[in-house]
């Protein structure tokens, strides 16, 4: 049942009381709390056992309200601010008053985004603060993109939960370091690299590291509980195959070129071809590859290219050395 307006009353006095509640936006579901409130922002560091010095993202209500989080809004974070906002773009600026460290991971930056979902802005003109909201899942795991997904993760740790749909874009939004006077990005995700040039003017660099902690950065993020091998794309089926062979419960993400291809595993998921709509659909495949029992998945990374470096992104990651 989607979100009503006394749902998002009731979610705003959550929010006021010091509890979490479950967001929609356009990118994933955010687990929120009073940006204001350092114990509410504890809070989501244990609900999703996520490290204190992993920093959140602040969503606010609109552009206009950025000086009120921050210290200072350079001319390039402006401009993009009133290109993609509301919109799946984070702008990593200094931290203002109101912005306690809880919220940082202790660092002098923020991250604050507008999001493009109508039940995530009328939570925040209703609520009349800032939120901060990671996605709604346990650290490290693949992000949810339903309702469903937050209620089967985190049950009782979320006080409120709102229904807005499934997720319109999918994955995460793009992460822009904006504090000085050449912007990169600091993890790739809804708003593409080349949106940002065509605003900008000119190449926007997306480095393998970086001295400002974002979230996204863990070796191992986004991941299912099976694991994620990666290959090129001709070799995902005698890859597959032979995992399946030797005794694994292999799933397929099998490349849209490939479709119709025969492949002899547990489970094989066929990629769309639309960047947009992989996107869209790629954190519910991994899911329901979990759900149907895999425990080796095979895929490859498509092209690195608007949406595609989003997904390279987050696959990668899924992919990454697993905690011991």
């Amino acid at each position: 049942m989607k979100a009503t307006t006394s749902d998002i009353e009731k979610a705003a006095e959550v929010l006021r009381a010091g509890g979490l509640v479950a967001l929609p936006t356009e990118t994933v579901y955010g687990l929120g709390a009073n940006a204001e409130d350092p114990a509410a922002v504890s809070r989501i560091f244990q609900v999703k056992g996520r490290p204190p010095t992993h920093p959140l993202i602040v969503h606010i209500g609109g552009a206009e309200h950025l000086d009120e989080w921050v210290e200072e809004v350079p001319a390039t974070a402006r401009l993009l601010a009133e290109h993609f906002w509301p919109g799946p773009l984070t702008l990593v600026l200094r931290r203002g008053r109101r912005v306690p460290l809880e919220a940082t991971g202790g660092l002098e930056t923020v991250a604050v985004r507008v999001p493009d979902h109508p039940v995530a802005l009328a939570l925040l003109a209703a609520f009349g603060g800032g939120v901060t909201a990671p996605s709604a899942n346990r650290f490290g795991s693949v992000s949810p993109t339903t309702a469903h997904h937050v209620r089967a993760e985190l049950g009782e740790g979320v006080d409120f939960v709102l229904d807005g749909g499934p997720c319109e874009v999918g994955v995460e939004s793009t992460i822009v370091d904006a504090t000085g006077e050449v912007p990169t990005i600091l993890r790739p995700g809804g708003v593409t690299r080349e949106d940002l040039e065509a605003v900008l003017g000119r190449p926007v660099a997306v480095p393998a590291t970086s001295h400002v902690r974002v979230p996204g950065q863990h070796p191992s993020h986004y991941a299912p509980r099976a694991r994620v091998v990666l290959v090129e794309p001709e070799k995902v089926v005698a890859e597959a195959e032979q995992a399946q062979e030797l005794g694994h419960r292999v799933g397929v993400l099998l490349p849209a070129a490939l479709a119709g291809a025969s492949v002899k595993t547990h489970v094989v998921e066929t990629v769309p071809d639309s960047m947009a709509d992989y996107a869209r659909g790629l954190y519910g495949l991994l899911r329901e590859l979990d759900q149907r029992g895999c425990d080796l998945i095979v895929a490859s990374l498509p092209a690195e290219e608007g949406l595609g470096l989003a997904i390279a992104n987050r696959l990668r990651r899924a992919a990454g050395p697993r905690p011991s």
